[in-house]
């Protein structure tokens, strides 16, 4: 009496009312389960139709060839037959799979590279569709009104001739000559950079250490206080201040006096810039989602040459190229900018889809190389991006609150950023957070972060401004000196090493810019 599923002796033995057929137990639950009918005749089968058969227990005889050691390596034979074929039909299934999934990806690559030529042909068809419907009337116009030039009276055309027929604007995108100017100037950068010292006339951590207030200059409104930015020209011994009354301020220090205030912006002046050389050219970005381009005159006056309105939200950051051809603005909008200086035509604006809804941009810096483009978000993570494809290389997380400012070092290594928890500092060959410094309580941000021109000294401010000396990776970064904030407002906004950190520039939430350095030095016109 053998189970018609198993072909052996049923431990259990049921029999269907049915069929009359014998089955083990389990085996025909199982299948009554599954399929809901008789497995040798297929007739409708439910548990109520099999009925147990009451017998005794019954001690399975050993099979035969199990008696005897040949019978018993026989069926070891057997089985180890058997697992060689299954596993070589595994094997057979796993090639194929992996065929047919090379197959898939290299189809996903030809498709992305087609999709990436027609959008590129279809930017080019747009581009001269657009300066076709300019050409058609001007054709018809008046002969001096042909050659209308793209600006008037340093502002942007219309925006209307920077739209597609999509409604979007046509961004004619970072050129290969463009590209391969980017990266002669890293390499020359570079190879500049692996030779570099530590300059000699660099004030020694001894003097910093002795650090006071040498001045204090009003140069914003008293009913509108407070500076939001500040650069440093070198050379010119010039420094630019941006403010919450809406101006920008650039002040010679040597003589103490205003040289120009640019007014323009609606709102507050977020980032301030000065485009080093001789054409004296200063760039704001303001909370009224426009960019200006001003140009120093011989009379000493800034001229606005441009108004850039790419941005559909506040600009938080301007940071100007190596090349001083070229500078980035980033903003809440959730984009960032790369324009051509000459012409403030916005080249190529990115977006990054990967960030979630509402995460803006409120810091970005170029590295010292200028084929690198850090910025920081509103949702605490910073991004470090390939400036030639625009792609988003790197990701850091670990603060806590928007990423208020970064710095990067000019030995090309480090990255220091600033946020609400304080200031981490990550080694960019290992894209990895190696220390993090934490001045502050948790209900003082850090506004302001700055590496001095050599990379010696690094310079945060919260509450007040703090020193630190430069150290590797695995030392501890000491904290030379700790300068008050004067201004009585407990909010330091911007910090500035001047040349050879011999002085500091610091902005406060009051009008006033402190210009910080040794005693001796107040009387002298030492360069920032």
């Amino acid at each position: 009496m053998n189970c018609s599923i198993s072909g052996e002796m049923p431990e259990d033995p049921v029999v269907s009312k049915k069929s009359g057929i014998v089955y083990e137990k389990r085996l025909i639950e199982r299948h009554i389960e599954d399929f809901g009918k008789c497995p040798m005749t297929g007739e409708p089968l439910s548990l109520d139709d099999i009925i147990p058969i009451k017998a005794g227990k019954i001690v399975k005889p050993r099979p035969l060839q199990a008696a005897s050691i040949p019978g018993m390596l026989g069926m070891f034979q057997i089985e180890w037959d058997s697992l060689m074929l299954a596993n070589f039909a595994l094997e057979q299934q796993l090639h194929t799979a992996r065929q047919e999934l090379s197959h898939a990806l290299y189809q996903h690559d030809a498709a992305c590279r087609v999709i990436a030529r027609l959008k590129k042909e279809r930017d080019e068809a747009r581009s001269l569709l657009a300066q076709a419907e300019r050409q058609i009337p001007a054709s018809v116009t008046a002969g001096h009104e042909a050659h209308t030039p793209r600006l008037s009276n340093g502002k942007r055309a219309a925006e209307d001739e920077d739209l597609g027929l999509d409604g979007k604007r046509i961004r004619l995108g970072i050129s290969a000559d463009i590209i391969s100017e980017l990266t002669e100037c890293n390499a020359t950068l570079s190879l500049q950079r692996k030779k570099r010292t530590i300059p000699t006339t660099l004030v020694p951590f001894e003097d910093i250490e002795s650090y006071t207030q040498l001045s204090s200059f009003p140069l914003h409104k008293t009913n509108k206080p407070g500076i939001l930015s500040i650069d440093v020209h070198y050379a010119k011994e010039i420094i630019v201040t941006g403010g919450i009354d809406t101006n920008a301020v650039v002040f010679d220090r040597p003589s103490g006096q205003i040289i120009s205030t640019l007014s323009g912006h609606s709102k507050k002046v977020a980032s301030v810039k000065i485009v080093p050389g001789d054409e004296d050219i200063v760039i704001t970005g303001s909370g009224d989602k426009t960019v200006r381009l001003w140009q120093g005159s011989e009379n000493g006056n800034y001229n606005c040459r441009h108004v850039l309105k790419d941005h559909t939200a506040e600009v938080q950051a301007v940071s100007v190229h190596a090349t001083n051809k070229y500078f980035v603005t980033a903003s809440l909008d959730s984009t960032w900018c790369f324009y051509d200086l000459s012409t403030g035509l916005c080249l190529s604006q990115v977006a990054d889809s990967s960030g979630s809804e509402g995460e803006g941009y409120t810091s970005a810096a170029f590295h010292p190389d200028g084929l690198i483009l850090g910025t920081g978000t509103s949702e605490a993570v910073v991004k470090i991006w390939d400036v030639k494809t625009q792609g988003n290389v790197a990701k850091f997380d670990g603060h806590t609150g928007p990423v208020t400012a970064m710095s990067f070092s000019e030995n090309g290594y480090f990255l220091a950023t600033a946020a609400s928890d304080g200031v981490r500092l990550w080694d960019l060959r290992k894209l990895k957070n190696f220390r993090s410094l934490a001045p502050y309580g948790f209900d003082t941000p850090t506004n302001s972060v700055d590496f001095d021109h050599s990379g010696t000294y690094l310079a945060i401010a919260g509450s007040d401004i703090q020193i630190y000396q430069v150290a590797n990776v695995k030392t501890e970064w000491p904290l030379i000196k700790i300068l008050p904030d004067l201004s009585g407002t407990g909010k330091v906004t911007a910090v500035k090493f001047g040349v050879d950190a011999k002085t500091i520039a610091v902005g406060s939430m009051d009008r006033n810019l402190r210009i910080f350095g040794l005693p001796e030095n107040e009387s002298n016109t030492e360069e920032l």
